[in-house]
């Protein structure tokens, strides 16, 4: 009797491990990379396909995003194919300038809007210097499509018109990151005016695995039936320790913990990595 019962837990380490080392394989083969940056009061997502396409999506306030991006990118390796500025903020675009000068950039992906900042004056030239170098700059439109590789798309929802006399935030780009049956919303600073009006157009189309909040967690987005149309199984806030601003605020994380959703940020995690195959997806530890 003793000796079975041996047996039956052998048989059942065996069945665990090969369990265990299928997820291993499965996830270290052909995975997309999805991290939230590291930069302070501010946004930067990284995206890498397998096949190694890299998109970044906003810079954060300064030249602190070349050490988050270090951190993921080899030192050997000074291209980044796509960039992508929300808006003119300058906790959006006050680190791409520096990008754009560290990296070889094939596109630059904007919202056309105009705005009076030294930050955003020295995003726009630099984003001049990379066009004459050979880059392409595209304006942002509802129903754009990047195939970023072969089943990953990075679709843009919103802005659906030309957003130059609104404020900044209200002309955020969102879009949404897709690799098989995995998905990430990204929504820059939109409002909840925004979000309400994406709601309205797209409904349960919003869902996603993975949500960042809309304006590092602030009140003035994540509107109660935009976290439920979304309905993510995580929501990342992006902001800076002991910021000013008081994000997140404990009105948005009760409302995303109600719809339940776990919470995740920048603040207490520092760079917090995803990676999935587009089947499965998991928090990189």
């Amino acid at each position: 009797m003793k000796k079975n019962t041996h047996l039956i837990i052998l048989g059942i380490l065996c069945v665990a491990t090969i369990a265990v080392w299928t997820v291993l394989f499965r996830m270290g083969h052909e995975v997309l990379t999805v991290a939230f940056l590291d930069v302070g009061q501010g946004d930067s997502v990284y995206i890498e396909t397998p096949g190694g396409v890299q998109a970044l999506i906003d810079g954060g306030k300064d030249a602190h995003v070349l050490s988050a991006l270090g951190a993921l990118i080899p030192w050997h390796d000074r291209t980044i194919d796509l960039v992508l500025a929300t808006h003119p903020d300058k906790d959006h675009v006050g680190g791409l300038s520096s990008v754009i000068d560290r990296y070889d950039v094939s596109y630059i992906v904007w919202n056309g809007a105009e705005h009076d900042t030294k930050t955003y004056e020295n995003f726009l030239d630099a984003t001049a210097d990379e066009e004459r170098s050979g880059a392409r700059r595209i304006l942002a439109h509802r129903g754009q499509r990047f195939v970023l590789e072969e089943n990953i798309f990075l679709d843009i929802l919103f802005p659906d018109r030309d957003p130059n006399g609104w404020e900044t935030n209200d002309g955020s780009i969102v879009t949404m990151l897709t690799f098989g049956e995995k998905k990430f919303l990204l929504t820059g600073d939109a409002p909840q005016g925004v979000e309400k009006y994406l709601v309205g157009l797209d409904g349960a189309n919003l869902h996603a695995q993975v949500l960042k909040l809309g304006h590092h967690g602030s009140k003035t987005s994540s509107a109660k039936e935009f976290l439920s149309a979304v309905s993510s199984e995580y929501a990342i806030v992006s902001a800076g320790k002991d910021n000013s601003y008081g994000h997140p605020h404990e009105e948005v994380l009760s409302a995303a913990k109600n719809v339940g959703t776990d919470i995740l940020s920048t603040i207490s995690e520092g760079t917090i990595i995803f990676i999935t195959d587009g089947i499965s997806i998991h928090v990189k530890n």
